[in-house]
């Protein structure tokens, strides 16, 4: 195999690297004509993120001369946490071109390290999000994008699919009847409606999991074909630090979008009630324990708490896998091709 430093290889990644530059240059350029601003934030953070299933890189903090105390520290798996505290100080609107890190993710578009785009409006809204997602995805990639085989017209007006239309489309079942009035999943009555509507899954899985395997299954494989698609209001129990809907609180306020059958970014309405948030990490941690209890684990970010106590504005906020905006912009079949030093040393 040819080593990743060799010429040849390099050279075979060029376009793909050169298109890039442009694009982050390009991006910068956009969001400050939109009055953005663009912070830095720490990648080395006491708490990496809250996501559950996510896996960290440890590091640790050694004084120097006796200065400061021993301190466990980690590689972030998202900018979030600290941008929301840069939102309660009042920088906002911002946005970030944060290289971030995730335990274990390889595979053609995953990477242990990757570079994530990031961007709040305080004052917007999901639909608002929605537009200005749609209008940047349209200043940086080319009119037809493919991957895989799918492609999607950026020309075409973007779909907007709730997520218990896409289930009762492809799967069959009344997602949302699966969800209690305090925004938990009824694992049983989701692997009911599943065995009745033709999709039969092992009984011992949790609600979250037939979750996934259906979305994964059934309902992924059909968006972002043919054009653009914007996947909103999830489940409540999938709701991570998005508002629950004032008007169906069995949903959430968040949306991810689909190109050419990728996934590229995630998106919250983001929660700004510090109790309930408070009330999410601390269960986040418990089931974090519960399901990978081989993993190391993380406190709560009680100063992340602090901050919402002082009073994040209301807010929408995007995270964007920029590799695989980079990935559609060049026209190349894994993320490998769009680093500099191809994935190096993880393969």
């Amino acid at each position: 195999m040819t080593p990743i430093w060799h010429p040849q290889s390099l050279a075979a990644r060029m376009p793909a690297l050169r298109a890039r530059g442009r694009l982050a240059a390009a991006t910068r350029a956009w969001f400050s004509a939109r009055d953005y601003t663009e912070v830095e934030t720490p990648a080395l953070v006491p708490v990496p993120g809250m996501e559950v299933h996510l896996h960290g890189f440890a590091s640790r903090f050694e004084p120097h001369l006796g200065r400061g105390e021993s301190l466990a520290l980690w590689l972030r798996t998202s900018p979030e946490l600290a941008i929301k505290r840069l939102l309660v100080a009042g920088a906002g609107p911002v946005f970030e071109l944060a290289r971030v890190w995730r335990n274990g993710e390889v595979s053609a578009r995953h990477a242990p390290e990757f570079t994530m785009l990031e961007w709040y409006r305080p004052g917007a809204d999901l639909a608002g999000l929605m537009d200005e997602t749609e209008a940047y995805l349209r200043a940086m990639l080319p009119p037809r994008v493919a991957h895989a085989g799918v492609e999607s017209d950026l020309a075409l007006p973007f779909e907007r699919l709730r997520m218990q239309d896409a289930f009762a489309c492809w799967c069959g079942l009344d997602l949302l009847a699966t969800i209690g009035p305090g925004g938990e999943g009824d694992g049983p009555a989701l692997l009911a409606a599943a065995a009745a509507a033709g999709h039969p899954l092992p009984d011992d899985l949790a609600w979250e999991d037939a979750f996934f395997r259906l979305m994964l299954d059934h309902v992924e494989p059909r968006i972002g074909r043919g054009r653009g698609t914007f996947l909103t209001h999830w489940p409540a129990p999938q709701a991570a630090l998005a508002r629950r809907d004032p008007e169906d609180p069995r949903a959430a306020l968040r949306f991810e979008v689909f190109v050419a059958g990728i996934e590229l970014a995630n998106a919250f309405d983001e929660l700004t009630d510090a109790p309930e948030q408070r009330a999410r990490f601390h269960r986040d941690v418990a089931d974090r324990a519960r399901l990978h209890p081989e993993a190391p684990g993380w406190p709560v970010d009680d100063d992340f708490l602090a901050a919402l106590d002082r009073g994040l504005p209301p807010t929408a906020g995007i995270a964007l896998g920029f590799d695989r905006l980079v990935m559609l912009a060049a026209g190349v079949p894994r993320i490998s091709d769009t680093l500099w030093l191809g994935g190096w040393p993880y393969g």
